[in-house]
């Protein structure tokens, strides 16, 4: 027999005061502190460690919705990775975005060789389908670990110099986190900043529409949709549970 139970059972607060924080944190450059201060303007009085744990418990979730919808990825995988210092030590973010921006996925990992760049492309590989080219920096990582992969030894592979500027989709991808990353004052944990970033990139693009390519009316009547897709995904939200 299978009953239905809440998504929130047991959480002292709605589930419309919890969405509202998770899509804040990981939509908008704001502390958990920041986000403490905007609830209780709004006579919500919460700390801002519930806020974390929120985020830790639903974000993973709401992200998995805000892929399931979002448009086909494009044929045109465009890699790049940037540095992160986590307490001192430096780390490679690795990031694959298709022609159109949208992110596919992240990886932070220790090193930038063969390895590391093959993990990344099986990564990849698991959520979105084999592309028709694949565009790099010059990085000999890439086409070593390419040529190891079966599923991309016949894809097209074009190498660009950062400095000719062909390979801004990938480049401009990283600016929502670096803003995020001061915000935070840097990040400090592998785990904890890859945990964060794979629920960030796709609850961001969500909400982070074209507004240069659409006019006001058009903006407000997408993000108005968009909204009520998220309401949709938290605020109705259950699990069947057995008994």
């Amino acid at each position: 027999m299978k009953k239905t139970k809440s998504l929130y059972h047991g959480h002292r607060f709605p589930a419309i005061v919890i969405s509202c924080a998770v899509r804040w944190y990981f939509r908008f450059s704001l502390s958990l502190r920041d986000i403490e201060e905007l609830l209780l303007e709004r006579g919500v009085v919460v700390t801002y460690e519930t806020i974390r744990r929120w985020c830790d418990k639903f974000g993973a979730g709401f992200a998995q919705c805000a892929r399931a919808v979002r448009r086909k990825p494009g044929s045109t995988w465009h890699l790049d990775e940037m540095f992160v210092t986590l307490r001192g030590e430096p780390y490679l973010l690795w990031r694959a975005v298709d022609e159109h921006g949208a992110e596919l996925d992240v990886l932070v990992q220790k090193r930038r060789d063969k390895a590391a760049a093959k993990r990344f492309f099986r990564r990849v590989l698991r959520s979105n389908p084999v592309p028709r080219k694949i565009v790099t920096d010059q990085l000999r990582s890439y086409p070593a670990a390419k040529a190891d992969i079966p599923e991309l030894a016949q894809v097209k592979h074009v190498f660009v110099k950062a400095a000719a500027r062909v390979n801004n989709r990938a480049e401009n991808s990283h600016q929502p986190t670096r803003r995020h990353e001061r915000q935070m004052c840097g990040f400090r944990d592998a785990r904890r900043t890859q945990a964060f970033l794979s629920c960030f990139g796709p609850i961001r693009q969500h909400f982070a529409l074209p507004r240069h390519q659409m006019n006001a009316a058009c903006h407000r009547a997408v993000l108005t949709e968009r909204l009520a897709t998220w309401h949709g995904w938290t605020v109705a939200a259950a699990i069947e549970i057995a008994i």
